[in-house]
Parts: structure tokens; sequence; C-alpha cells
């Protein structure tokens, strides 16, 4: 019996030092295109995935882009250089760059609108996707403003996910009998101007997920709320800032499921063999004090299972 189980014990360290790896000698690149707090939870999604389930030692490598595409494209170059074993990418840019760079090394992607419409769609690429439930949003905006009549739109001009959400909030405005007013930027140092040229056409400010965006919305919270206008978040983390409310995704919750995907192709399994998945769930948040002001009751029926922010 002991020569039958010190036959097994070999067999099994055999089989990890022949097909597999031990989590410590693993390396992981994640390149992120922005610091925002949305992203910021996927990654912390992400990492938490890998510690529940035996990967808290893997070598981890992180770089941001600053919201740079090409430094995007030079990290994940350097990923590709260095032999990372997964890459995972945090945006639509940063998922483009590294699938540009490679098509052998798997990547995991997450926050990315429409990965089919931006081109990562292949044998080495898997992950979660960010779309916002657009629909839903527009429907709630109409429940508490029943008389708004037009929505104001900045995004970036060159993301493509932007580019794709814009696209879906102009057929849905027309659906349900929304004017739209939009305004397209290229650099922060446009946002300002734009802000100044929207605002006083709309009535109300409907954010996507537009990375350069969003990394200035404490300047478009600002700016929207001394005219007047509140400001409908993309994200949770804009309504505590000042934004008046959202209906979004948990981005903490699309990383972690990234991080699950991630540890099952690293356990041998194709990227190929996973679907690139949507979020679940969503989220409805306000701000109680932003409600206050543009004089919102907070007990009708579409606010009824919304988290209040005190």
């Amino acid at each position: 019996m002991k020569k039958i189980q010190n036959l097994l014990l070999i067999s099994i360290l055999l089989s990890i030092g022949l097909f597999g790896k031990v989590p410590k000698d693993i390396k992981i690149g994640i390149t992120q295109i922005v610091e925002h707090p949305s992203l910021d939870l996927s990654r912390k999604g992400f990492e938490n995935a890998l510690k529940n389930n035996g990967y808290g030692d893997t070598n981890i490598e992180f770089q941001n882009a600053q919201g740079d595409f090409n430094t995007a494209q030079l990290i994940a170059k350097g990923f590709v250089d260095s032999k990372k074993d997964l890459i995972f990418t945090i945006s639509t840019p940063s998922s483009q760059a590294a699938y540009n760079a490679t098509k052998d090394i798997p990547i995991v992607l997450t926050a990315v609108t429409d990965p089919k419409a931006a081109g990562l769609i292949g044998k080495n690429i898997t992950g979660t996707s960010d779309p916002l439930p657009i629909k839903e949003q527009l429907e709630l905006v109409k429940a508490v403003f029943p008389e708004l009549k037009t929505i104001g739109l900045i995004y970036n001009t060159s993301e493509q996910n932007s580019i794709i959400s814009i696209g879906e909030i102009k057929d849905e405005c027309k659906k349900i009998g929304l004017l739209y007013e939009e305004v397209g930027v290229t650099s922060i140092n446009d946002i300002s101007p734009a802000l100044d040229a929207l605002l006083p056409k709309v009535d109300i400010i409907f954010m996507t997920t537009d990375n350069l965006v969003v990394s200035a919305i404490s300047l478009v919270i600002e700016k929207s709320n001394k005219a007047n206008k509140p400001v409908f978040a993309s994200t949770e983390d804009q309504v505590p800032k000042g934004a008046l409310m959202t209906k979004t995704i948990d981005f903490e919750k699309i990383g972690y499921r990234a991080g699950e995907m991630a540890i099952e192709i690293l356990k041998g399994k194709a990227p190929s063999e996973i679907p690139i998945e949507p979020p679940k769930e969503n989220l409805t948040i306000i701000n109680k004090k932003v409600a206050e002001k543009y004089g919102i009751n907070l007990g009708i029926d579409a606010l009824k299972s919304a988290q209040v922010h005190e």
C-alpha cells in the first residue's frame, strides 16, 4: 500500500512539473489605459480572484498608459518581449494594443463595450465586456424627468467603445422621443470648452464610459451642476463626486470574473473555449443631496430599488 501511495505521489509531482506551473512562476502583465476608479475596480476584482483561488503569489506587472494609445502599444510590446504567460487588458484601447502585439499569448480583457466591433475576437482572447444598459438608463432618466427634452453627449471621437455607445444612445433616443446634442473631443483640453458649448443646449449631461471624458469627471460634474444641469453618470464612483444618479454595472465583479477566466486558461483551457461574457446585473445609485437640489422624489417606483448615497 505504501509503495502504491509513493508511486501516486511521484506521479502527481511529475504531472505538475511536466504539465503545469506553480502560481509563483506565472508571469501576468496588466495593462490599463488610464487611471480612474471603475477601471481600478476591475483590476482589484481580477487580483482578488487570483488571491482567492490560490494564485496570490503570481508575478504581476501592472502598467498604466496614462490615456495614450501609443504608450499602450509600447506596454503591450514589452509584455510580449518579456514572455508573459497571460496579459490582462483593462479598456478597449489597451485590449486593442495587446491584440495587435500578439496572437499567441493569452489575453483576458475587461471593460470593453463591444469586443466584436473593436476587432477583439480571436483564438487567444476572451474576457468580460462592459456594455452599459443604455435602454434602461434612458428609461430611468425619463421616469425621473418626465418633462426632459434634450440630453447632452460628450465623447472622445478616437475611442471605439465611445463611438459604439453614442450610436446606441442616439438610436434609443429616437425610439422614446428624446432629442440629443453631441460634441466630440480629442484631448482633455477640449473638454471644458466643449461643455461650455453643450450645456446651454441641453437639460442633462448623459455620460458614457469614455475613458478620456471620465478621467475629467470632476470637471464635467462641476461645470454641469453650476449650470443647473444634472449629470447622469456612467459608473457608480461618479455619484459620490456629485453626479445625480446612475444605472450601471459592477466593475469589480466583471474584473473578478475575468480573473476566474484567467485561472482557467493558466490551468490549460484555451481562451477560444471561454466565451466573452457581459455583466450579469446592474446597479442603480442616486446622490441624495444632488437629488434634493433638483427636486427629485426618491419614492417614485423607478427609484425604489436604488442605493442612496447620503
